[in-house]
């Protein structure tokens, strides 16, 4: 097998996959729960918010591929268990099943959570001269920074 030899450092790989692994727990703890509050929300916005939750969990779990192919693409191994999130995610689970409002409070403070680490990870990428990830982590924080000011706008 040949050496992999992408113009970035092994070092550089590894410290910007471990960033990636970050947003990789966030983004999929994130996608979890945004799927729990649409199979539980409930009251007088209940169409809207269970749709909006549909269309942001869907986009979320696009978004998962993505960021565990680029860790991948760094020759790194993807974290995938449930365990490895939890100590990774800076977005803690939620007990019970709270309102609606609580949960647009709660999903606003994760994208916000989100877009925190993609400038950790757009950080890294920079300075390990990483152009794809660096596209990636910014592409992803111009997401998160509109749904959580989408999700704001309905508490006002």
């Amino acid at each position: 097998m040949t050496q992999m030899d992408i113009g970035i450092t092994k070092a550089d790989r590894e410290t910007i996959a471990e960033s990636l692994k970050h947003l990789l727990a966030d983004t999929y703890t994130l996608y979890l729960q945004t799927h729990n509050f649409h199979w539980n929300v409930t009251g007088p916005q209940f169409r809207e918010l269970h749709l909006m939750f549909e269309e942001h969990y869907n986009e979320l779990a696009l978004a998962v591929d993505d960021i565990a192919e680029r860790i991948r693409t760094l020759d790194v191994a993807a974290p995938g268990t449930y365990k490895e999130f939890v100590r990774l995610s800076n977005i803690k689970e939620v007990e019970g099943v709270p309102t609606a409002q609580e949960m647009v409070d709660l999903l606003t403070q994760g994208h916000e959570t989100v877009v925190r680490t993609c400038r950790d990870v757009l950080k890294h990428a920079q300075e390990g001269n990483d152009e794809s990830t660096a596209a990636l982590a910014s592409d992803r924080m111009r997401v998160h920074e509109k749904t959580a000011w989408m999700l704001r706008v309905l508490n006002k």
